[in-house]
């Protein structure tokens, strides 16, 4: 059997992610040049240069006085904990292949279940946000899900309360599944399809969906559509054929 390639790709070390980032001094200067990565910029009048104020931490521009800090409209702003414990967290959450949970992330760090739930649930969000702005690329699965609805009464898409989603998948070559995609839409119609699909496939990419008519508007984006008919007549030859 062959080996996972997401278990067994190259990641960096603890002993690694220590050197570079184990000390609050490190962690600071890091965060300093991925914010600025050309130099302070001012986030009031934009000027470039700016004073530090030990006392409190804080950057003054030189120019209109205006004061932020290191940590000022970032993830971190507001936090009492230190940069390196937030380092941290971001390294043992991103190189556990399996997941995570909160309780074991207090144990690994040492401060408390409360302050661990809330640190998880910002960095497992900015990692989606940052996610969803990628678009999906080369073999991919797409299908339509239904989320919610009612309990009782009518059931399947007519159902009430059902929020329309689109499911994306993207695959490799053996079909293994490497990134997953699922947004809301307004329906299944053409012209929604084709908005989502320009936001979220690059052109070029082979999408294979079931035979729902809509989702050739993935043509819009410069994809390859491939549909397959599961149901109504002549569907038990077609998967046979499949097979």
């Amino acid at each position: 059997m062959s080996k996972n390639t997401v278990q067994f790709q190259k990641g960096m070390s603890l002993a690694v992610f220590m050197a570079q980032y184990g000390t609050e001094e490190q962690c600071q200067r890091a965060l300093f040049a991925w914010r600025w990565p050309h130099g302070f910029v001012c986030p009031s009048c934009g000027h470039a240069k700016a004073c530090a104020l030990k006392s409190r931490r804080l950057l003054q521009c030189a120019a209109c006085r205006h004061q932020c800090s290191l940590i000022s409209d970032t993830i971190f702003a507001g936090t009492k904990l230190e940069l390196r414990v937030w380092f941290l967290a971001m390294f043992l959450l991103t190189q556990a292949k399996n997941g995570l949970s909160a309780l074991e992330l207090s144990r690994q760090l040492g401060i408390s279940y409360n302050s661990t739930w809330l640190m998880k649930h910002k960095l497992m969000q900015v990692m989606k946000e940052r996610e969803s702005t990628k678009p999906l690329a080369g073999l991919i699965q797409l299908d339509d899900a239904f989320w919610g609805g009612r309990r009782r009464g009518k059931r399947g898409r007519g159902a009430r309360g059902k929020t329309p989603m689109v499911a994306a998948v993207a695959t490799n070559e053996e079909g293994h599944p490497q990134r997953l995609r699922l947004n809301r839409v307004r329906g299944f119609r053409l012209r929604e399809i084709a908005r989502w699909s320009q936001t979220h496939l690059t052109p070029g990419s082979h999408v294979c969906s079931d035979g729902l008519s809509c989702f050739s508007a993935v043509s819009q984006a410069g994809c390859s559509h491939e549909p397959s008919v599961m149901s109504g007549p002549g569907s038990l030859r077609r998967r046979r054929a499949l097979k």
